[in-house]
């Protein structure tokens, strides 16, 4: 079943979030955190958008 269109709008706010397959751990060290952060700051250059806050968890983001 597929989801329903998301709302768009300019100034809207959206929660997106990543997980491991089956749940599994996808930062196994510091280096893993520290790639994630630069790519992240990479992508929000990239696409000029903001990201207001985020937290990496064992499992997901």
């Amino acid at each position: 079943m597929s989801r329903p269109l998301r709302i768009a709008y300019p100034g809207a706010w959206y929660h997106v979030m990543n997980r491991g397959c089956r749940s599994e751990k996808i930062f196994l060290d510091k280096k893993d955190h520290t790639s994630f952060v630069n790519l992240l700051q990479e992508t929000t250059d990239a696409w000029n958008v903001r990201i207001s806050a985020y937290c990496l968890m064992p499992n997901h983001v």
